[in-house]
């Protein structure tokens, strides 16, 4: 299994293009301990050559620029990009694909709550059926009844991914937001049919139960989110209203905070944080904070990280 980071920044990149937060103004003015991340986004392999694109987000153009691996290579029309499996509705993750639109058909993975928001909220699904054939569903059929559900996609043989439900939110245009439902937010538990090996995927971590604490456990290797270090980061900056947990976002530090939960996982599991957002001091390399994770043995996600398990 092959996986690359194509975007490690949360919602609006880093540096937000609005933001004169000190990081977002220092990583501007070149500082070297500060790399700039755009929106967060990941591609999956079996083979090399065909590739899941984990969430289509904003940037989506120029990371299939730095990504040779999702360019054209076999005809005049061509991308590495086989599929899609979108993980929630929130717009940093769906709205690249009205960049990929000169590729339908295409095939997108979603769960039908994640489906029925961008059908009606934030209508991709109608809106590109004027492109060549569209956006074709194909369901991830998580509900109430079934939080968790084992499947197959084509592009990727060998591979087995099992959808879990995750407790966060719906985005901030859907009616269910601050009341989510099962199937607006999953993590990936994906497992090598061939290697053996496993990868515990999930960017937008709102709380931690005891199912998903056991898929933690079984990775080889877990990318989930670093959105926030505090849980009031962005009220405590002036820069937001709403803390991580009503974003659905798990803080870092914390009694109860994502570093905790992580410590208590198999030595030989590699833990990377992706999805951070531009005001998390884990940043700045040189941070007092980055330091915090680098004696906890957890790693942080750049654009353009590739992994193979």
């Amino acid at each position: 299994m092959q996986i690359i980071v194509l975007g490690a920044g949360a919602g609006g990149g880093f540096p937000q293009w609005n933001c004169n937060c000190p990081h977002c103004r220092a990583v501007r003015r070149g500082s070297g301990e500060l790399t700039p991340r755009t929106q967060s986004s990941i591609a999956i392999s079996a083979d090399g050559e065909r590739w899941l694109l984990c969430n289509a987000s904003p940037d989506i153009r120029a990371q299939i620029a730095a990504t040779p691996e999702l360019q054209p290579r076999h005809g005049v029309r061509d991308s590495g990009i086989a599929e899609v499996l979108l993980v929630d509705a929130q717009i940093d993750h769906v709205s690249g694909l009205l960049s990929l639109r000169e590729g339908c058909p295409l095939d997108v993975w979603c769960t039908p709550s994640v489906h029925r928001d961008l059908s009606t909220g934030f209508p991709l699904f109608p809106m590109l059926g004027h492109w060549q054939g569209g956006l074709h569903w194909r369901p991830i059929e998580l509900d109430e009844a079934h939080p968790e559900t084992t499947f197959r996609v084509p592009s990727c043989p060998g591979l087995v991914f099992t959808a879990v439900a995750l407790h966060s939110n719906a985005p901030p245009y859907s009616p269910r937001r601050g009341w989510p439902s099962t199937g607006d937010n999953l993590g990936l538990f994906i497992e090598d049919g061939v290697s053996g090996t496993s990868l515990f995927y999930a960017p937008g971590l709102g709380e931690m139960t005891p199912g998903v604490h056991d898929y933690l456990a079984r990775a080889d290797c877990v990318l989930v989110d670093g959105t926030l270090w505090h849980d009031d980061e962005l009220p405590r900056l002036g820069v937001g209203r709403a803390t991580g947990a009503e974003m659905g976002h798990l803080a870092l530090a914390g009694e109860h905070g994502l570093i905790r939960e992580l410590d208590a996982l198999p030595a030989t599991t590699r833990r990377i944080l992706i999805h951070i957002n531009n005001t998390n001091p884990i940043l700045d390399a040189a941070s007092a904070e980055r330091a915090v994770l680098d004696g906890h043995g957890i790693e942080v996600a750049v654009d353009g990280l590739r992994l193979t398990l």
